[in-house]
């Protein structure tokens, strides 16, 4: 697991070229709230948009993912565990009137990233926000040098439930 890429995956370079090119503005690999242990792949953070490429194995993807043959009980555990805390994740994003995004490694980026564009373009909207390119000199592009670095008006839950997943 030590050898598991944690960013820039293909499926994340991918869908961040896709949503760059939206002219979205994002942070990488970043905590969305202070305090919180887990880090999103990318946070829009004035719509308050968490984004999360997940991984079909890692994940347990309904259509693609696997079960080890080996060390079973061990893998299912680890499994569930990886299951329990996005769920976590996304109630306290959740709570903290966050917008949770979910994508799967397996998804279209163009469709994914159009997904995501949607999203926080109608969040930045019913906040008032400029529509354009992010503001905050902080954010940073996916060609930067090290790279490093909803729905309008229904409740926090009613946008997991609905954004989560496609």
């Amino acid at each position: 697991m030590q050898l598991q890429r944690a960013r820039d995956t293909g499926p994340e370079l991918a869908l961040r070229s896709r949503i760059h090119a939206e002219g979205l503005r994002y942070r990488v690999d970043r905590a969305p709230l202070p305090g919180l242990r887990r880090r999103a792949d990318l946070v829009f953070g004035p719509a308050r948009v968490a984004v999360f490429v997940d991984g079909c194995f890692w994940h347990r993807c309904p259509e693609h993912g696997t079960r080890p043959k080996s060390n079973v009980r061990w893998w299912a555990d680890k499994l569930q565990r990886n299951q329990d805390r996005d769920a976590d994740t996304d109630r306290q994003l959740a709570a903290a009137s966050w917008l949770p995004v979910r994508v799967w490694e397996h998804e279209d980026p163009a469709r994914a990233a159009a997904r995501v564009a949607e999203l926080v373009r109608s969040r930045r909207q019913h906040a008032g926000m400029p529509q354009g390119v992010d503001q905050d000199p902080a954010v940073t592009s996916p060609t930067a040098a090290s790279t490093g670095r909803s729905q309008p008006t229904a409740s926090p839950a009613e946008s997991v439930e609905e954004a989560v997943r496609p």
